[in-house]
């Protein structure tokens, strides 16, 4: 996996996960939000970076154990695969009956530089995991532990997170409305046109703060277009 070049994620920094999703339905791809990753507590910001994959399926008796967490297919040996910088993206189905990480874990991949984790899952030992310092973005808080309703199968394989498909090395996005993917293939595009409209869209705010009516202005008519045009140019 590629690390994302700095320049590259601080524009990211700058376009809100609004911004991207107008952006790529106007490209054709409506399903980019993934449903039930809320910002777990406030004050993270916008984070950015590639996606590192795991996946859970549903429990089976006979693999969803305490004795599974050392098996070389677990979370554990996941943790250790991860580079910096990655946001760990993580499909459970949607599951809440039980916490796919705690404290332990989460301390773990802040220590190895993990941006952040966004499942549609549960998290477990939430004063721990909010004490570790990695930014989260889940469904909530369960206590049982994950074995208690999920087998774990794999990581950095293409998964299915609140509904999204999310493969490996695709751009995560995470601000205070949720997280967002941006495929792989799409990510320079993307930055190009979203600190574009982001740029855009305040200058309509300065116009609605002076009174200025929507019609015409939001969306832009040819005449609001060249305006916008000028002035930005003016000032640049």
């Amino acid at each position: 996996m590629g690390a994302l070049e700095p320049a590259l994620r601080e524009v990211y920094t700058q376009i809100s996960t609004a911004t991207i999703t107008t952006i790529l339905l106007k490209k054709g791809l409506r399903n980019v939000w993934l449903r039930g990753a809320a910002p777990l507590r406030g004050g993270a910001g916008r984070l950015v970076g590639p996606a590192f994959t795991l996946r859970f399926v549903p429990a089976r008796e006979d693999l969803a154990t305490p004795e599974s967490w050392s098996s070389p297919t677990s979370t554990r040996a996941a943790i250790e695969a991860m580079p910096d910088g990655v946001i760990t993206v993580v499909d459970a189905m949607g599951n809440r009956d039980a916490g796919i990480f705690g404290d332990i874990l989460c301390a773990r991949m802040h220590k190895r530089g993990v941006t952040a984790l966004v499942t549609d899952g549960v998290l477990r030992d939430l004063d721990g995991v909010e004490a570790s310092g990695l930014p989260v973005w889940c469904a909530g808080v369960a206590a049982p532990p994950s074995v208690a309703a999920l087998t774990f199968v794999g990581w950095q394989q293409p998964i299915a997170c609140g509904g999204v498909a999310v493969f490996p090395g695709d751009l995560i996005v995470a601000d205070r409305d949720g997280a967002v993917v941006v495929p792989q293939a799409l990510i320079a595009e993307v930055a190009e046109l979203g600190i574009e409209q982001e740029r855009f869209e305040g200058w309509v705010m300065r116009e609605v703060g002076q009174g200025a009516s929507l019609p015409g202005l939001y969306p832009p008519d040819e005449e609001t277009r060249a305006r916008y045009i000028a002035e930005t140019q003016r000032k640049g």
